[in-house]
């Protein structure tokens, strides 16, 4: 039982650091299919307070899919921005995963967009998700996306 004095009511979104917003709209929206929210520009204190990041300028566009919304983050200021070039297994990286119907056609439609998938699919053998094919793919600023599709039902 928790002691802390405070509940998670729920998940709200996932946010990535972006090198440039309209090239990751144009795969998030047109190779993955989610569907743009909105977009919100924020500076001054406001964008400052909340990240941290003295002097921050963010361009913002939230996407949303059945379940989940991406937020994707466009940093213009500081001029003094790292770009991070995680693995999977380096500490710090993060990844979103995304329950699927078809995989193979996920990986035809990353393939065809020009993007390609990190690894190969595999089926999981033992624990919670054993049954489910996954895989990891990178988008187009080396953020890890996993994909999992369900085992068929049987009848």
């Amino acid at each position: 039982m928790s002691t802390t004095p405070f509940h998670i009511m729920a998940t709200d979104h996932t946010g990535f650091t972006v090198a440039n917003i309209e090239r990751s709209l144009v795969f998030w929206q047109d190779v993955l299919g989610f569907k743009l929210s909105h977009r919100a520009h924020h500076t001054g204190d406001l964008a400052s307070e909340v990240t941290g990041v003295p002097g921050a300028e963010i361009s913002i566009a939230v996407l949303k899919s059945p379940g989940h919304r991406i937020e994707l983050l466009e940093y213009h200021a500081p001029p003094d921005r790292k770009r991070a070039d995680l693995r999977p297994c380096d500490v710090g990286s993060v990844h979103v995963a995304l329950t699927v119907d078809n995989l193979d056609a996920v990986l035809s439609t990353i393939a065809g967009s020009g993007w390609k998938a990190a690894g190969k699919p595999q089926t999981l053998k033992s624990g919670p998700n054993a049954g489910k094919r996954v895989v990891y793919i990178r988008d187009p600023d080396g953020t890890t996306i996993e994909f999992m599709q369900p085992p068929p039902q049987s009848s």
